[in-house]
């Protein structure tokens, strides 16, 4: 079972990566997914911490992103309340599909934070999805609706793209339209899954 990391900035286009890899076979975990399973999970503690970001006793995401991306001692005490639920979410998933009765041939984990929060599970490599910035800032603003303010904040947060690239064992260049992504997804997991079953 190989397991690779996959991560990239705001707006690259990774969640659309994984996605495809799904469609073609993988095991994708997403930790976003996770995370707001957390936020639902943890909401008393959260409501606790941050009163101004709650509606009706639950977290408001909008609420609270606009909170802890303004301020960054607020956001690394949310990541301290949520990260070590997601760690545990997603090795006890590891752990699960390891044990199945037909493991998978690629797991990928989709870890938006995997440099900044320096914690690695996947042994086999990271993959990471690059775009331009402006590009990447007009996905975001069609998706969600998001100032180009509101983009900068979030993604100041992450570590520079180029860093990432820097660091990454594979990378996915996200610049073209959907069909050319998916043509470049494609290749990637045909070499990935050759080499796992070699």
């Amino acid at each position: 079972m190989k397991v690779v990391a996959l991560t990239g900035n705001i707006g690259s286009g990774k969640t659309t990566v994984a996605r495809e890899l799904e469609r073609l076979g993988a095991e994708v975990i997403y930790a976003d997914e996770l995370a707001r399973q957390a936020r639902a999970a943890l909401a008393p503690e959260i409501c606790r911490a941050f009163p101004d970001a709650c509606v009706d006793g639950r977290p408001d995401d909008r609420r609270l992103a606009r909170r802890v991306f303004a301020d960054p001692e607020a956001r690394r005490r949310l990541e301290a309340m949520i990260h070590p639920w997601v760690r545990r979410a997603v090795l006890e998933r590891l752990e699960r599909l390891a044990q199945s009765a037909a493991p998978p041939e690629l797991v990928v984990l989709e870890l938006p934070l995997l440099f900044e929060t320096g914690w690695n599970p996947a042994h086999d490599g990271v993959l990471v999805v690059a775009a331009p910035e402006a590009l990447r800032a007009q996905r975001v603003a069609e998706r969600s609706g998001l100032s180009l303010d509101e983009f900068r904040a979030r993604d100041a947060a992450q570590l520079p793209q180029e860093e990432k690239v820097r660091r990454a064992d594979w990378v996915i260049v996200n610049d073209g339209d959907l069909d050319a992504l998916r043509a470049r997804v494609r290749r990637w997991y045909t070499e990935v899954v050759r080499e796992a079953s070699a």
